[in-house]
C-alpha cells in the first residue's frame, strides 16, 4: 500500500470535515492569501489541505491516488513525501508572485499544485501510460496527457479565463517537482 499516499488523502479528507464544521475563520486562516495582512507564513502547506467543495477534494484526491500510488511504489515513501511537499511549496510560491502580479486579494485553496506535480512525475516516468480522460472518454498517454493540461493551465491562466481557478499554482506545482527531479537526476540518487 502507497502510506503516503493513503495518509495524505485521509489528512485532506479530515481536514475537510473540520473545514465544513469550523466555517470561515478556519479557512481564512489556513487559505493561502495574497502577501498582505491576512497573509502567515504556513499557509505556503496549511492551503494545500483545504478545499473549495466536495467535488474539488474529490478530483485532488482522485489524482493524488491515480499518480501518487504508482509514483510512491517506483521511488519510496520518503522521496514521495518530499516530492509532494516541493510541488506544494512551489505552487504556492508561484501563487503569491502571481496574485502579487495581478493584484488579486483572493486566497487560494486545493492540493491541485501537489497534484500537478505528480502528474509531471508520472508523465515523466511512465510516459507511455494510457491515462484516460472522464470527459470525453479519451484514451492517451501520460505524456500526451501532461503536455495537453499544462499547456491549457498556461492559456487558461495568461487570458484570465475561468476565474476562481488558480492556473499559476498548478503550473508552479509541476515547475517545483520539474527542478527536483532535475536536481536528483543530477545527484543521480535514483536509477530510472
Amino acid at each position: 500500500m502507497p502510506q503516503v499516499t493513503i495518509a495524505l488523502i485521509v489528512a485532506n479528507a479530515l481536514v475537510f470535515l473540520v473545514e465544513t464544521s469550523a466555517g470561515d475563520a478556519f479557512i481564512d486562516r489556513f487559505a493561502l492569501w495574497p502577501l498582505g495582512p491576512a497573509f502567515a507564513p504556513w499557509q505556503i502547506v496549511t492551503y494545500a489541505f483545504l478545499h473549495g467543495n466536495p467535488t474539488h477534494l474529490f478530483f485532488n484526491m482522485l489524482g493524488l491516488y491515480m499518480f501518487g500510488a504508482p509514483l510512491e511504489r517506483f521511488w519510496g515513501a520518503r522521496r514521495q513525501l518530499i516530492y509532494y511537499l516541493v510541488s506544494v511549496l512551489s505552487a504556492a510560491i508561484v501563487q503569491i508572485v502571481s496574485a502579487f502580479l495581478s493584484g488579486s486579494p483572493y486566497p487560494t485553496v486545493g492540493a491541485s499544485g501537489g497534484v500537478f506535480g505528480l502528474l509531471l512525475a508520472f508523465a515523466l516516468f511512465f510516459p507511455r501510460t494510457r491515462v484516460m480522460l472522464l470527459f470525453p472518454p479519451i484514451p492517451m498517454p501520460a505524456w500526451l496527457f501532461a503536455t495537453l493540461y499544462g499547456a491549457l493551465e498556461l492559456v487558461l491562466g495568461v487570458t484570465g479565463s475561468e476565474s476562481g481557478v488558480a492556473h499559476f499554482a498548478h503550473l508552479g506545482g509541476m515547475l517545483g517537482g520539474y527542478l527536483l527531479i532535475r536536481q536528483w537526476r543530477a545527484r543521480k540518487g535514483y536509477s530510472e
